[in-house]
């Protein structure tokens, strides 16, 4: 069976359980306490991934995957989840580029303040900012989703996957998630999927 090293409060993770299980593939999870520093333990490093990170896909064979977006773009391929073109599919990456290096810094990282960190880090300093450039990517998505139900073509991809895991938990970063009504619909109609399941 599939394990998946994970953490329940990482989107990066999320991405790859939900995938999982709108695949309706069966895996079993092992939690780690990231802030506490258990996925940076020589045993962790070591046999599962010298960057010391969350998630990682452990096959049966022993084989480990990690990076989220290198995760479910293996276990997609094949799949309807990545489309059979190549232009939808060069648009699927460059989606998933712009949640990599657009969107998840912003938007993952001020969850990350207001939610692990005390009331009293310094962190919270960078809030602002992290607003600032968070609600500009977000202004890309919905720009993209008033005009089209999916992000690429008109079949939820791994496209959709990556960027839904942490937009939407944006209210737990301090975002004013009304101001994107696109953006929610496109929230609403992923959750209403079979075997959709819930970050947390």
């Amino acid at each position: 069976m599939l394990i998946l090293h994970d953490n329940v409060e990482s989107g990066n993770a999320y991405k790859a359980r939900l995938l999982l299980s709108l695949m309706g593939k069966e895996y079993k999870c092992i939690q780690y306490d990231v802030v506490n520093g258990e996925t940076r333990t020589d045993e962790f490093l070591k046999k599962y991934n010298k960057n010391g990170r969350i998630p990682v896909l452990e096959f049966e064979d022993g084989k480990c995957l990690a990076e989220s977006n290198a995760i479910i773009y293996f276990l997609s391929l094949g799949t309807e989840y990545f489309p059979n073109d190549p232009w939808l599919q060069a648009k699927v990456m460059e989606w998933m580029c712009f949640e990599q290096y657009s969107h998840e810094p912003f938007v993952a990282v001020a969850k990350f303040i207001l939610t692990m960190l005390p009331e009293n880090t310094p962190r919270r300093a960078e809030i602002p900012t992290l607003h600032e450039k968070g609600y500009s990517a977000l202004e890309i998505m919905e720009n993209q989703l008033k005009e089209n139900n999916w992000l690429v073509g008109d079949h939820i991809s791994i496209a959709d996957i990556a960027l839904y895991a942490y937009t939407h938990k944006a209210p737990l970063g301090g975002f004013d998630m009304t101001r994107f009504p696109a953006i929610n619909n496109w929230c609403n109609q992923i959750e209403a999927l079979p075997n959709y399941i819930k970050m947390f």
